[in-house]
């Protein structure tokens, strides 16, 4: 009949049934998106930062077939021994005098400015690792959002892909830096965070002893390698769940 009234229940579920993207306001969407693209590729490199900053890569490195011997005397088993207090100094945020109450046949191991350099290095790799951080908790928040409902899942995949995407293009053009011109990428680097020639040390100071050039070298290839595989997986789990893939 014309005139036939709906019960209230029925009013009530009808209205209560809405589709699953008005969960999310519209221009969230893509704002969540762009935020994954923006996040991932930090996220990926200060992560493998992180990883190589370690006491396992210390000892691959050392062992690799080729590095460098010291020319002053320190012995594979000296920069073992050595070397870690440098990275816990860093990764403790232990206090300057952590290092300078270490000492070598009686003297000081490292100097004055030397421990200069290391407190500025542990300034930066705070402030690295604040970044760390941030964009971890951005890109959690922008992954779970997006995953939580099937309607706004094909945005979170093609935020993985876009970002994973321009993690291996900005990778790739730091390793041809790397490869073409390292003194001009290492130069760089230590200008943009350092000041004048703090980083600037003789060939005799425990610093370089322990760390040569070499070992930066292999270090920054690593953290590159360990970045493209991170971005890797990422543009791979973009396809889960893909129309087609089953």
């Amino acid at each position: 009949m014309s005139g036939e009234r709906v019960p209230p229940k029925a009013r009530e579920t009808s209205t209560a049934v809405t589709p699953l993207a008005t969960a999310i306001p519209r221009w969230l969407i893509p704002a969540l998106r762009a935020a994954i693209v923006l996040a991932l590729p930090p996220f990926l490199l200060l992560t493998s930062v992180r990883l190589v900053m370690s006491e396992l890569f210390l000892k691959l490195e050392y062992s690799r077939p080729g590095f460098p011997a010291d020319r002053y005397g320190f012995t594979q088993a000296d920069r073992l021994r050595y070397a870690p207090y440098a990275v816990r100094y860093l990764l403790n945020n232990e206090p300057i005098t952590y290092l300078a109450e270490l000492e070598i046949d009686g003297e000081p191991m490292f100097t004055t400015k030397e421990l200069r350099h290391m407190d500025d290095v542990q300034r930066v790799t705070r402030s690295a690792f604040r970044v760390h951080l941030v964009v971890s908790a951005m890109l959690a928040a922008s992954v779970l959002a997006l995953a939580w409902r099937p309607a706004t899942r094909r945005a979170l995949r093609q935020g993985l892909f876009e970002g994973g995407s321009l993690t291996v293009l900005l990778m790739l053009a730091a390793v041809v830096v790397v490869l073409a011109n390292w003194d001009f990428f290492f130069t760089g680097f230590h200008r943009l965070f350092f000041e004048g020639d703090s980083w600037l040390f003789s060939t005799r100071s425990t610093l370089i002893r322990l760390f040569p050039e070499r070992f930066w070298f292999d270090a920054a290839i690593a953290i590159g390698g360990l970045t493209l595989i991170g971005s890797g997986a990422a543009i791979l789990a973009s396809r889960i769940g893909r129309p087609g893939n089953s």
